[in-house]
């Protein structure tokens, strides 16, 4: 095999492909990147088996064939080479060399003939979204998956398609996160959980343009996105997800209206005497016309007013303040709306469309004077 391209392609196609190799395994063929130019185009893939990735780059290719290398090694070389053209070449017995201005590599690859490549699922039905509103999406509702092997659910996020409605939920046993998205077109039902690792790793390598496109297709256990020249197929995590709708209610007995900057701002001043690991809560005391916040720690105490407008009862109920702080991060608008029945009760923010509801579990405290 012999090809010719640019450090800036090559480079741009081993970084989106590594996302998909595997760190940890006995089967030394899936640390590898395969790069085969066996079809008429230079085509780099990597895949863990869980997640694969496959990108075409533009290239010259003298002469055909296939290599799997080190992906590890192989980005390292790339992105330390200089600017300039960048010649492979492979032989017989699988050393590569690579070669760029006065630098020359010279390493050994496999066969590849033990590399998986891309499953070829049967696509049902397909949704198209712009790169920008999935990157969003993701964005939004990540942070509240859980890292908890032991629920695999929980490590996922649920895509839901109900006619034009996307909505995607993720939770983790303390809070909920929900974004709802129209689509341009109705869709059939579906229900899918995807990995949270997946959609991680396919919100890094979106270019996110608003005006360009993801084609998002389901199989029976896999998802594929396909955008610009990369395809990215996963497997789905099987199971029932949770019966989310039971645990949303619009009854409150308290509501109010914010300014999300100050708010967070706020929150973010008292987390400075919380050590990380440290579970001390953020006590919020809402009467009219203002919220008082108080933090006590071992390292000191902090407390502070913002001016909110408010509906019904005072009440006092406490949070992790990590999990306002994920949420109102991720709100874009200037003010947000609080809804809470008592301090045992969830929280939920969301607007008036619903567009995005978070829901946060309150936590016990002891009063701080």
């Amino acid at each position: 095999m012999k090809l010719i391209c640019s450090k800036s392609n090559l480079l741009n196609g081993v970084q989106i492909v590594s996302k998909a190799v595997s760190n940890k395994t006995t089967m030394s063929i899936l640390e590898c990147i395969m790069v085969d130019a066996t079809k008429g185009s230079i085509t780099l893939t990597g895949n863990d088996m869980d997640l694969g990735i496959e990108t075409i780059i533009e290239g010259e290719i003298v002469e055909q064939g296939a290599i799997a290398l080190d992906a590890k090694i192989f980005l390292e070389i790339v992105r330390k080479l200089p600017d300039n053209d960048i010649i492979m070449e492979t032989d017989p017995s699988y050393k590569t060399t690579i070669t760029c201005g006065k630098a020359r590599f010279a390493i050994i690859g496999k066969s590849g003939e033990d590399f998986s490549y891309l499953p070829v699922v049967e696509k049902k039905n397909s949704i198209s979204i712009s790169q920008f509103t999935l990157k969003e999406v993701v964005r939004q509702t990540i942070f509240s998956i859980s890292d908890n092997e032991n629920n695999k659910l929980m490590t996922g996020e649920l895509f839901e398609i109900n006619g034009n409605e996307l909505k995607v939920v993720s939770l983790d046993g303390h809070r909920i996160s929900i974004r709802k998205i129209q689509l341009k077109e109705n869709y059939e039902t579906k229900k899918v959980v995807v990995p949270g690792k997946t959609l991680n790793e396919v919100s890094k390598i979106l270019p996110g343009g608003a005006d360009s496109f993801v084609k998002i297709s389901f199989a029976e256990k896999h998802i594929v996105f396909e955008f610009d020249n990369t395809t990215v197929v996963s497997r789905l995590i099987e199971g029932e997800y949770f019966k989310i709708d039971q645990m949303l209610s619009s009854d409150y007995e308290t509501k109010v209206k914010i300014n999300k900057r100050e708010f967070l701002e706020c929150i973010d001043r008292a987390t400075l005497l919380v050590k990380e690991g440290d579970k001390k809560p953020i006590i919020i005391n809402i009467l009219d016309g203002m919220m008082e916040l108080k933090i006590n720690s071992l390292l000191g105490s902090m407390n502070e007013d913002i001016d909110i407008e408010k509906q019904g009862k005072d009440l006092m109920i406490g949070f992790n303040p990590k999990f306002l702080i994920d949420a109102l991060r991720v709100i874009d608008d200037e003010s947000v709306d609080l809804y809470m029945v008592n301090p045992k009760a969830p929280c939920f923010i969301k607007n008036v469309d619903e567009t995005y509801i978070y829901l946060i579990l309150p936590v016990n405290f002891t009063t701080v004077s």
